[in-house]
């Protein structure tokens, strides 16, 4: 058991907050495959937790003639087709969200997702009301692995990001919340416990952590392997 004191908490959204990753695999996997373009799970997987568009730039020279912005727009078209795997909130998420939001503790997404899908995946989980700030794909110059999106949101909640505490699903987002100076809290939704390793305690899901007077967060139960 550990004891986390905390004067924000700052979520990313997609694995996090909410799983949506099945159906971000089978988003860029339709992609790949609709170009006939060859890929295994190593690069599906490492566009988890990053701005599609910049994940897209790292691998554009694979599809000849088409541009970035092309290739995001076609992937994002697969999103609404039927037969994708549902989304649904990462167990103990929401109400760790409503605990936090009646202990008065600011609260703020950082999401490498663009504005109205973040809005509408939030509107879903019933939390929107409950927080200070959301920080999409569109308010940073630099998405994910780097720091732009978590410092943002300790400006503008108005607290040091020493004391703030940052939840992630994937490694591009942990690197972005140490990076940020911010203690980390890594959710093994979408990845293995060791891609996770540099974040400062590893939990299964949110029905390992509490909340509890100072404010502060109590860790149940950390996973190791």
């Amino acid at each position: 058991m550990a004891m986390i004191g905390l004067g924000a908490a700052v979520f990313d959204l997609d694995g996090t907050l909410i799983d949506t990753e099945p159906r971000n695999r089978v988003m860029w996997s339709r992609l790949f495959d609709a170009h006939r373009v060859p890929y295994d799970e190593t690069l599906i997987t490492s566009f988890a937790g990053r701005r599609g568009i910049e994940a897209l730039a790292d691998h554009v020279h694979l599809f000849p003639g088409r541009t970035v912005e092309e290739l995001f727009e076609q992937a994002v078209s697969y999103e609404s087709l039927p037969g994708m795997p549902d989304v649904a909130p990462v167990p103990g998420a929401v109400d760790l969200v409503r605990s936090l939001a009646d202990a008065g503790v600011p609260l703020a997404v950082v999401t490498s997702g663009q504005r109205p899908y973040a809005e509408r995946l939030l509107d879903m989980l019933g939390i929107r009301g409950l927080l200070d700030l959301v920080v999409t794909a569109g308010d940073v110059v630099t998405g994910k692995p780097h720091p732009e999106g978590y410092l943002a949101a300790a400006r503008d909640l108005d607290v040091p990001p020493q004391e703030a505490v940052g939840f992630e699903d994937a490694p591009a987002g942990v690197a972005a919340v140490k990076a940020a100076g911010m203690t980390c809290v890594g959710v093994v939704t979408t990845q293995p416990v060791g891609a996770l390793a540099k974040a400062d305690h590893v939990v299964a899901d949110f029905m390992e952590v509490h909340v509890v007077p100072g404010p502060a967060l109590r860790v149940l139960r950390t996973v190791t392997s």
